[in-house]
Order: C-alpha cells, then sequence, then structure tokens
C-alpha cells in the first residue's frame, strides 16, 4: 500500500544489547518435544459468565464500597472477587478457544552457506489463527505464512487435524496490516464454530482483555489475561532473520504473549475478538502488542464476500500530525494526515484514487467518513476499515479552510 506513515514509528532494535527489541512471533518447532495432547473444549455462552459475575459479585460490590468507605475490605470479598474472575475467563476461554488453531508451517528460504553459496533450506514453524466462517476460513498473521511456504496445517483445540490447508491471501509487505488468510480445503463434516467480532474503537486503557494462542508453538491454546496498556503504538518489528516490518496504530497489553501466539485472538470480557495478537518487545516484561480488529475489517470483509484478499488503496504519502510536526510545518491544525513528498516517493501517486478526488499536496487529512485521523488512529489504519470500491468521504484541511472530497477506494497495488 502505498499510503505511508512518515513519521518515524518506535524502532526496537534486533540486537540484544541496544536495548528493547519487538519480535514478531512465530517460533521454530523443535522435534524434542512431544506432540500437545488433545483437549475437547464444551461450548458455553459468555452471557451465562456475566450473568454469574453481576450476580454473585453485585451483593459483595455493596460490602466492597461499605468497607472500602470504613477503611477495610473483607478477605470473604476479595476471594469472591478472584472467584468470579476467574470463572468468567475460564468462559471465556472454552468459548473462544474452540475456534482457535494451531498453525504449523513448512517453508523453504535461500541463504549463503559458509563459502557464500547459496543453498536451499527448509525450516518448520507454527503460529496461531482462528475461524471467521464456517466454511472453514482462518485468520492469521502475514509473517506466519512467509514467502516461501510449502505446506500449512492447521490443528482444532479438540486436536483435530487438517493437512489440505491453502493460503488464499496475505497483505503486501509494504502494508502496515500483518496479516493472511487460510481455508481449509476439506472439513471432513466437521462443524467449525467462527469467533464473534467486537468493536475494538470503543476498548480503552485498563479494559480487561484475555489472549489465547499456542505459545512457544508446543502449548496449543494457552490462555493469559491482562488490560489494554495503551493504544495507537506505532513500531518496526523484526525477527529472528533480521527482516522487518513497520506496524501502525496497535494495541499495547500487558496479557502475556510469547513466541508462537502471532495470530491469535486478542478477546476482551464478551468474549469478542478486539485484536490479532502480531509482536512482542522481547528484552521487556509484558509488554505486547496487537492489531486492532476495526483496522482489518475491510479486509476480512472482502475475503468473506469474494473469497481473495483486497487492500483498500488512497495513494498519499504523507505524515501523521502531532503537536511537534504542526509546529515545524507551521500548521494551525494539529492532528491528521499531512499529504507531503519525499525524497523518493511523490505527495500523490499518479493516477491513485487520491489523485482522482483531487487531493493536493500539503492537505491535511482529518477524516474518513466519521474516522478522526489522530495519533489513535492513522490513515492507512483507516483506510483499512472499508473495502476496495467503497465511497468515503474525506475531511480536508486546505490552506486553513474545511473541506470535503469523494473518493472511491482502489485496489492496493502489490508493491
Amino acid at each position: 500500500m502505498d499510503d505511508k506513515n512518515n513519521q518515524k514509528p518506535a524502532t526496537f532494535s534486533t540486537k540484544s544489547d541496544v536495548g528493547d527489541r519487538v519480535k514478531i512471533m512465530t517460533t521454530p518447532v523443535k522435534n524434542t518435544f512431544s506432540k500437545l495432547p488433545n483437549h475437547k473444549y464444551a461450548k458455553h455462552v459468555v452471557v451465562g459468565a456475566l450473568c454469574l459475575v453481576l450476580g454473585l459479585g453485585g451483593g459483595f460490590a455493596g460490602a466492597a464500597i461499605y468497607n472500602s468507605a470504613n477503611g477495610h475490605t473483607s478477605t470473604a470479598s476479595k476471594r469472591q472477587y478472584v472467584s468470579d474472575e476467574s470463572a468468567l475467563i475460564d468462559q471465556i476461554a472454552k468459548n473462544v478457544g474452540q475456534s482457535v488453531v494451531s498453525v504449523n508451517v513448512e517453508s523453504q528460504s535461500t541463504v549463503p552457506d559458509f563459502f557464500g553459496l547459496q543453498q536451499d533450506t527448509s525450516q518448520q514453524s507454527a503460529g496461531t489463527g482462528f475461524i471467521i466462517s464456517a466454511s472453514g476460513i482462518i485468520v492469521t498473521n502475514r509473517h506466519v505464512v512467509p514467502d516461501g511456504t510449502t505446506s500449512v496445517s492447521v490443528t482444532l483445540a479438540d486436536g483435530t487435524t487438517f493437512d489440505n490447508v491453502q493460503v488464499i491471501g496475505r497483505s503486501s509487505a509494504s502494508s502496515t496490516q500483518d496479516i493472511a488468510f487460510l481455508k481449509i480445503g476439506d472439513l471432513k463434516g466437521k462443524t467449525l464454530t467462527p469467533v464473534t467480532l467486537g468493536d475494538s474503537a470503543s476498548t480503552q486503557v485498563g479494559d480487561r482483555v484475555v489472549a489465547i494462542g499456542n505459545a512457544l508453538g508446543q502449548f496449543q491454546n494457552t490462555v493469559t489475561s491482562g488490560i489494554i496498556s495503551g493504544f495507537g503504538r506505532d513500531v518496526t518489528a523484526g525477527d529472528a532473520t533480521s527482516s522487518s516490518e513497520s506496524l501502525t496504530d496497535l494495541f499495547q497489553t500487558d496479557a502475556a504473549i510469547n513466541e508462537g501466539n502471532s495470530g491469535g485472538p486478542l478477546v476482551n470480557i464478551n468474549g469478542e475478538v478486539i485484536g490479532i495478537n502480531t509482536a512482542i518487545a522481547s528484552n521487556a516484561q509484558n509488554i505486547g502488542f496487537a492489531q486492532p480488529i476495526n483496522d482489518l475489517k475491510g479486509l476480512i470483509s472482502s475475503v468473506l464476500n469474494n473469497g481473495q484478499l483486497q487492500q483498500p488503496y488512497l495513494g498519499v504519502h504523507y505524515v501523521s500530525l502531532t503537536d511537534d510536526i504542526a509546529y515545524e510545518f507551521n500548521l494551525s491544525v494539529k492532528r491528521g494526515a499531512y499529504v507531503v513528498s519525499s525524497d523518493t516517493e511523490p505527495a500523490i501517486v499518479a493516477g491513485s484514487p487520491a489523485e482522482t478526488a483531487g487531493i493536493h499536496e500539503k492537505d491535511v487529512i482529518t477524516k474518513v467518513n466519521n474516522i478522526n485521523v489522530n495519533e489513535n488512529t492513522s490513515l492507512v489504519a483507516a483506510i483499512s476499515r472499508f473495502k476496495v470500491g467503497d465511497k468515503v468521504t474525506l475531511t480536508v484541511v486546505r490552506a486553513g479552510k474545511t473541506i470535503t472530497l469523494h473518493v472511491t477506494l482502489g485496489q492496493a497495488p502489490t508493491q
């Protein structure tokens, strides 16, 4: 996608002696470990868990308020709170866990040997995914099924394994959306349960979340819990091969996320998927990153409706505004996407939807329909919520005046 954020994101070194690093989280499969045992998960309704929390917790909440006002909290109240929270997480894990799969990948790559000659090498790795359609469509990360993937298999929570799995689409290497889609070829009569997608835009710092994934590629459907620690994070993530990718508009969470969790769901207390676990800061304690699900719904919709991945495309080069950048460019508006050229890229891509719509260099795009473009939602993230062919209205500040432009989103080029 040509829409690039020229503002430098936080970059985490891949060298262990330079500080924190962000890693994309596939993990090699080690043959020294035995195969995971099969586990069966019964279907439960999350609403029931909420009723349990509200019903059992209501009385204790009143007692807690009274005790707090008098300077003390009973041990029984504390225990009941912990018990209720544990029951809720258990219900979420069972309900969503049946839709989470382990993704096992075989791939080939070319690497130089000791003498500098190029040699083909094969590798096995593992990640996570989750089911979004009863027909067998699965979401995972792009880096879970990299270029050179030769075969993919998925394993359900109950141990059922499907070997006939096709990669039906991956976001482009230049895209800030790290997503791929898989399709099980033959369900063999198996009934699949899709996840429920939530509204990541309503998520706030401090909200409780649950992460589910194939930790270390060996511990299937590992469940951890925590909170949303921040949002609107931009990072440059790298893996063991020193390749890297720029990711924007991420949730930060302290729910423990480990290698192998890539592509797994980040779930709210309603049992809804609000993010896709994508990266970790490996030299820190419990700093993980997930892509908000709203930023990916346009891509998900294209796959569900058309059977192929279509990335929406505007065609501008821009800088995300902050107070400092707005001051540097002497702009009256302090949030938005400032359309500007770079040394290597024009502000407006020739022949793009942006050019057709009449976007000019030095325009500031502040809204896409009713979505504000700011430090929490980049222009790329806002555009990605729509589908190719959608007509959207851009709110633009041009020379101090606010205007609206209408644009039909195109298909992103492969590069």
